[in-house]
C-alpha cells in the first residue's frame, strides 16, 4: 500500500517574497504569518503558501508550454474579484481561454484563475 501524504503547503519562487505574501494575504483574506526578505508565508490555519526568494526566476509566457502550475481561486463574484485583484497589482493577460473564469497574473507573473461559485 502507498503511504498517504497530507499536503501542508505550496511553495512559490519569486523575487520579492514579502510583497507577494502581502498580495496573496489580501486575495485570501488571511494574515502574513511570516515575512523576511528571503522567505514569507500566508495562511489561514488550513492552507499555507510559502514564498521563497529566487531573483533569477522569470515568468512563463502565457499562453505557452513553460507554465508549470497555476492556482484556482473561487469567488462569489468574478467581475468584482478581478477588479479588486487588478487594483492590488495583478494583471490580466490578453489570452483568455474562455469559460466562466478569468486568468490573471500576480505581481510577479504567476498565473491564477478566478472562478465563480460552484453551480
Amino acid at each position: 500500500m502507498t503511504t498517504i501524504a497530507q499536503l501542508i503547503a505550496v511553495n512559490i519562487d519569486c523575487a520579492e517574497p514579502r510583497k507577494l505574501a502581502e498580495f496573496y494575504a489580501a486575495v485570501f483574506g488571511c494574515e502574513v504569518q511570516y515575512a523576511e526578505d528571503d522567505y514569507a508565508a500566508v495562511g489561514d490555519g488550513t492552507m499555507t503558501i510559502y514564498f521563497q526568494r529566487n531573483p533569477d526566476r522569470t515568468p512563463a509566457v502565457w499562453p505557452g508550454p513553460d507554465k508549470q502550475f497555476h492556482l484556482d481561486v473561487r469567488v462569489p463574484d468574478v467581475e468584482q474579484a478581478v477588479k479588486d485583484y487588478l487594483e492590488l497589482g495583478a494583471t490580466r493577460p490578453d489570452f483568455q481561454p474562455g469559460g466562466h473564469w478569468v486568468v490573471l497574473a500576480d505581481p510577479e507573473g504567476h498565473l491564477f484563475c478566478v472562478c465563480p461559485p460552484q453551480q
